[in-house]
């Protein structure tokens, strides 16, 4: 199964609230921190809604 890198790259200071719980609920907390999660919809659906803050890097395992 593969897995997604997810990197947050842009500040959350100024973006609506459902921005910054999607990132949170991704498991980021500042810039520059990267998670390992499991690729499925639910995650890719979260990835999708905040695309313009972070970087994905797929990788498999």
């Amino acid at each position: 199964m593969a897995k997604l890198q997810i990197t947050l790259v842009r500040s959350l200071i100024g973006r609506p609230e459902t921005q910054r719980t999607t990132v949170k609920t991704l498991g980021l907390r500042k810039i520059n921190d990267s998670v390992v999660q499991n690729d499925n919809a639910a995650i890719r659906g979260m990835v999708n809604q905040v695309s313009h803050l972070i970087a994905v890097k797929e990788i498999q395992e």
